[in-house]
């Protein structure tokens, strides 16, 4: 036998042994990922999440939007879960919500609410649901508050509570400016309490 026939049944000994090689790895894979243990609770959650990505929209985890407002204000909003509306594409649902609005004296606005939604066109926000406010030594409650980046407003209506050093104020509905950071607190019932208060 030549050196070339040699050379030519050490390549082809060669590919067959590679090529069960291959064959032997890629079996096994696939027997070991068939014994793979996935816990119950894990399987209920996926398929959770397929049910509600089909019926509403694509679901996303721990996300978060940072801009400036038309003041000029920067603010941040969060979500640990939030989805989008398929059938308003510039609306994004949101569970578990916090936005801080950083102001340009260096104070800051925190705002929690359980659920919201943002509009990732016009910018304006919404917080439904055990909605809490810091704003320097004044805390408020409520059960909606809206932002409005046109106006530079936020409206918090129902249930309105504000705890502050100097008492607490019950009210139908708060309008706080975000550019001259003031508050008009609308009348509560017939009780006729109609204040502007300057915050800073």
């Amino acid at each position: 036998m030549n050196r070339k026939k040699k050379l030519i049944l050490i390549q082809v000994s060669l590919f067959v042994i590679g090529m069960m090689i291959i064959f032997t790895t890629y079996k096994d894979n696939t027997r070991l990922s068939k014994n793979i243990f996935v816990p119950k609770e894990i399987k209920d959650k996926i398929n959770k999440q397929k049910k509600s990505k089909t019926e509403s929209g694509d679901i996303f985890y721990n996300i978060e939007y940072t801009g400036l407002d038309l003041s000029g204000n920067r603010y941040v909003l969060q979500s640990e879960e939030a989805s989008n509306d398929k059938a308003e594409p510039n609306i994004v649902n949101m569970k578990l919500v916090k936005a801080i609005f950083y102001f340009k004296d260096n104070t800051s606005l925190n705002i929690t609410s359980d659920l919201g939604s943002y509009n990732n066109k016009t910018l304006d926000m919404t917080f439904n649901k055990n909605v809490k406010a810091d704003y320097m030594e004044s805390k408020l409650y409520a059960d909606k508050a809206e932002y409005s980046n046109t106006d530079s407003f936020l409206t918090i209506t129902e249930n309105v509570v504000v705890k502050d050093i100097k008492g607490s104020i019950f009210a139908d509905k708060l309008l706080f400016d975000i550019k001259k950071q003031t508050l008009k607190i609308a009348s509560f019932n017939d009780s006729k309490i109609n204040a502007n208060i300057n915050l800073k």
